[in-house]
Parts: C-alpha cells; sequence; structure tokens
C-alpha cells in the first residue's frame, strides 16, 4: 500500500483510507449491519488500511464503537481520526457545537468508545460560527498537551476560518469533500458549503503543507458505474440528503459516468478505481476516505493505489470533466 507523510507529522498513511460513516448501521445505510461493519473494518487492515476516519456523530456513537471492537489489539498499527463538534440530544436533533466545555466531554466520550486514550487526529468537524475560534482552539490544545490527542485537524473549513485557527496552533490537517463530481460543489448533503476545494482548499494546503484529505471520493456511490435512474437506496438511507443523487443532477451526472466509463473500458480499470486514481494523481492528497462494507469494494479501493493514471488519460478525464463543469 502506498504511504503518504500526514502534513508535519511523522504519521505515515496509506493513501486510500477507510471512511467510518458507512458503518454507523442499517438505520443509515442501507444493506449494513454490525457483524458485516466489523468484518469489513478488518478486511480494510489486512489489506493494508492503516488510517481509520470516523465521528461521535456518525450512528450517534455506533461507529466508535465498532471501530473500538474491531482493530482492537492493534492500537499501535493505526492511525485514528476522529472528530468534534457535532453533538446531539435525547431526540438526536444535531447542532453545530465547538465550545470548550462540549470538546472536553466529547474527547473523553470518543475515547470510552474506541477503547483507547489517544487520537491521532483530533478534527474540527464543522465550523461553529457562534464560539469564538480562539475558545476551540484553546480546548484542542489542552487535550493535546493531556496526550488525549496527537494531533489538530479541520473539516469543511473555509481558508479564512483556518487560517485564523492557525493563529492559535498548528492545524496538520484538511478533510473536506472532493470527487470527480463534486471539485467546487456549493453544498454537501444540502449543506451550504463556504469553500471551494480545487479553486480554495488544495492550494491553501500545499502552500501550508497541511494534509489534504478529500472524503466522498466516489459521490458515495455514484462513481462505480452502478447507479441507475431512480431508486439506488431506501427511503433511510442518509444519501437521501445528497442532491447530487437525485433529480436533475443525478441526470447529469450519470451523463458525466457514461462518459468515463468508455475510458474504464477502453484502459481496462474499474470506474471505481480510477475515480481514486484520479485523486491520488494529485500528490496534495494525502490519505483518501474511501467507506466501503463489501470485501469486493475494499478490494477494488485498494487495488486503486496499485497502478497510476497517464498524464495523456488523466487530461482525457479532465476534459470530459471540464465539460460539465459549473460554470
Amino acid at each position: 500500500m502506498l504511504k503518504r507523510r500526514i502534513g508535519t507529522t511523522e504519521l505515515e498513511a496509506s493513501v486510500i483510507g477507510y471512511g467510518c460513516w458507512v458503518i454507523s448501521g442499517s438505520d443509515f445505510w442501507t444493506g449494513t449491519g454490525d457483524e458485516s461493519s466489523i468484518k469489513a473494518v478488518q478486511t480494510a487492515y489486512d489489506m493494508g488500511i492503516n488510517f481509520f476516519d470516523v465521528a461521535p456523530v456518525y450512528g450517534f456513537g455506533h461507529a466508535e464503537e465498532l471501530l473500538g471492537k474491531a482493530l482492537k489489539g492493534k492500537r499501535g498499527k493505526i492511525i485514528i481520526a476522529s472528530k468534534c463538534g457535532l453533538v446531539w440530544d435525547d431526540q438526536k436533533r444535531i447542532t453545530n457545537l465547538l465550545s470548550k466545555r462540549s470538546i472536553l466531554k466529547e474527547i473523553d466520550d470518543s475515547l470510552r468508545r474506541l477503547g483507547t486514550d489517544y487520537i491521532d487526529i483530533y478534527q474540527m468537524h464543522w465550523p461553529d460560527y457562534n464560539t469564538p475560534i480562539e475558545e476551540t482552539m484553546d480546548a484542542l490544545n489542552q487535550i493535546k498537551k493531556e496526550g488525549k490527542i496527537r494531533y489538530i485537524g479541520a473539516s469543511n473549513f473555509p481558508v479564512k476560518l483556518l487560517n485564523e485557527a492557525r493563529k492559535y496552533g498548528e492545524i496538520v490537517s484538511h478533510q473536506c469533500l472532493y470527487n470527480m463530481i463534486d471539485r467546487n460543489a456549493d453544498f454537501y448533503h444540502n449543506i451550504p458549503l463556504y469553500y471551494r476545494t480545487e479553486e480554495e482548499i488544495i492550494p491553501d494546503c500545499k502552500e501550508n503543507k497541511t494534509a489534504f484529505i478529500p472524503y466522498s471520493p466516489l459521490c458515495q456511490g455514484l462513481l462505480t458505474g452502478t447507479f441507475k435512474p431512480g431508486e439506488n437506496f431506501d427511503e433511510k438511507d442518509v444519501r437521501n440528503a445528497n442532491p447530487e443523487l437525485k433529480g436533475e443532477k443525478l441526470a447529469r451526472n450519470l451523463q458525466i459516468v457514461e462518459e468515463l466509463k468508455k475510458v474504464a473500458e477502453r484502459i481496462g480499470k474499474p470506474l471505481s478505481q480510477i475515480a481514486l486514481n484520479w485523486l491520488i494523481k494529485n500528490e496534495t492528497v494525502t490519505t483518501i476516505i474511501a467507506g466501503a462494507t463489501k470485501t469486493a469494494h475494499i478490494k477494488d479501493n485498494v487495488e486503486s493505489a496499485a497502478w497510476e493514471l497517464d498524464d495523456e488519460t488523466y487530461k482525457e478525464i479532465n476534459t470530459i470533466l471540464d465539460k460539465y463543469q459549473k460554470k
């Protein structure tokens, strides 16, 4: 497995990481269960993946618990990246909250669920504009000093806020939405994005030696080439909130997929591997958050790091994507 250094740290992450949103439980993702989720995590580890990205809000703590069970006894061989800042009440209503008091509670809850005494990279999940970033960073610096986390990361931050956070401590990684479809997306699951990944985030990460970590690399399954017009998952599935997977946007995106599938057929590689390889081609990409619960899909993800897109094919793909890029 190809590995890349996470920013200025000594951590070496597999370029294909494992995204744990898919192990939140069957109430969130179609066709998943605890036993199969644990097996999927262990399979990913056995195939060379050492970077596991999770968050408390995934399954309201369930994904962290499963990850801890699946990787018990392997702690020193893996990198765990979890998050803070999305909290919920008894009715499972979610709030953005990055206050010091909340973070000090969240970290202890995550450590307990994960069955560990430290988290390698602790990421601010989404901005909280009601809490001064100085207060947030003060809390993160405190738990870092206490040894509960090793490094601080960000997720979904606009560059202006990220630079403000950097005044109070080192930010080693930045995780944002990025794939062939969502290059400079306006929304994610109907949540406004106050950043443009390709135009702003990637150049910022390169300039500041911050690890860039793209999530949703296959556009939640669209870039596997298996989606069809109509229903691709049941009504409880979290992907129902993704505007790229419904209506006119889905129709447009399926046109892109059809053109990309022709490239895939010509070079003899699965579309999913091409989508991941397209990301790996960008050296600013450190590790890719790829979620999967089926062994065949995990194997496909891992195999995408075993070959490289040639420059001509890479250019051809970008020409196709540029043709559909929103002006």
